[in-house]
């Protein structure tokens, strides 16, 4: 039994010495060409790359590969791996494959519903006119749309690994669906990154395909070769900042940054979601310095345990939002002296409505000790 692992790139790379994977320039239509197999051969869709994304590679791969018995899809800087971080070469995927149907990236927990996630980062309209196709050409897929969609999970990356004919039904499935939501929604004039709507849209369609299916999925580690230099020169130079108390540097900073690179936020580009919480750090703090003339930052200085207090107050409010609080929620809350400004801050992260806003700030105040 042979496999072949597709690595999906858009510039030159590092690749794998192992022989199972195979670099595929997407994109290449419009690109440089830098000596890898390209999906703009035979039946492709390369030009369409700006709005598709690494999905031009999957319907590459889905038209013209027969020569493998399973097939995969990882990425130039992101790969399956095992739990100690070592990358899964042909043995260890006829292993896993043996006994499951598809291997996945472990599932994304979301601290908010994928819809609402979808609605604060894109143009929700599209999102809709998915599900809405769905419902006319796969009804039996419609409530596991409509019931994940509102769930808090997802599947992330476009990548997987099947048999060939289990991959290519999925692709038929998949293409099928996103050849009428072209016809009914325009993302030319999104800028270049929301324009990859398609690329977006399909990581949550394969949870949602899985999940109708039946498959049994391994849920499968992806690990980083390498984190994009702009996002890791954010964190270092953040970082220094927190560390020196520099609440009023490190704003000043994150803002000049953002202002040049506002992709940086981006899940593609934040991809620990770090940066994200680092924002957060800066706007507590401040609100923090304004209520109580302190805050978080004069007795928590190092970058990772500033990501860990937010984090953990950030799973609170949305274990409490989701209504499965549990007591390891409640410890840390009262334990880490969580402030109100910082639970109400995080709240307002994830609840834009008002009267539930109030609810869960009203059952989480009570649990702190309030600076």
């Amino acid at each position: 039994m042979s496999v072949t692992i597709f690595t999906m790139t858009h510039k030159k790379f590092e690749e794998p010495k192992d022989a199972v994977y195979m670099p595929l320039h997407v994109g290449r239509a419009g690109g440089v060409d830098f000596g890898y197999a390209g999906d703009d051969t035979g039946d492709n869709i390369s030009a369409k790359n700006c709005y598709y994304g690494e999905l031009t590679g999957v319907y590459w791969v889905w038209k013209n590969v027969r020569t493998t018995d399973y097939v995969g899809i990882c990425h130039y800087r992101r790969y399956f791996c095992t739990e100690e971080g070592r990358i899964l070469n042909e043995k260890d995927y006829l292993s896993i494959l043996q006994e499951y149907d598809i291997i996945t990236s472990k599932k994304l927990k979301l601290n908010y519903s994928y819809f609402d996630g979808y609605a604060s980062d894109y143009n929700i309209f599209d999102l809709v006119t998915t599900g809405e196709v769905i419902r006319q050409m796969y009804p039996e897929y419609y409530d596991a749309f409509e019931r994940l969609v509102h769930g808090n999970g997802t599947y992330f990356g476009n990548m997987m690994v099947s048999s060939k004919a289990l991959y290519d039904e999925y692709a038929s499935w998949l293409f099928s669906i996103f050849e009428e939501v072209e016809k009914k929604i325009d993302a030319t004039q999104y800028d270049e990154y929301h324009r990859r709507v398609f690329g977006f849209i399909s990581e949550f369609l394969l949870y949602v395909w899985v999940d109708v299916k039946g498959l049994k999925a391994y849920e499968c580690k992806v690990g980083m070769t390498t984190e994009k230099y702009e996002t890791r020169e954010m964190k270092e130079r953040l970082s220094e900042f927190f560390g020196q108390g520099k609440l009023e540097d490190a704003k000043a900073y994150f803002l000049g940054v953002l202002e040049k690179r506002p992709d940086v936020l981006m899940e593609a580009s934040d991809i620990t979601g770090e940066l994200k919480l680092a924002m957060q750090v800066i706007a507590v703090c401040e609100l923090e310095q304004q209520e109580y003339g302190r805050s978080v930052l004069d007795r928590v200085r190092k970058f990772e345990d500033l990501m860990r207090y937010f984090n953990g107050v950030n799973e609170a409010v949305n274990a409490c939002k989701m209504g499965g609080l549990e007591e390891a929620n409640r410890s840390f809350l009262q334990e880490n002296q969580v402030s109100e400004v910082a639970l109400k801050a995080s709240a307002r992260l994830f609840i834009s409505e008002e009267k539930e806003l109030a609810e869960i700030t009203a059952a989480l105040l009570p649990l702190i000790l309030r600076n």
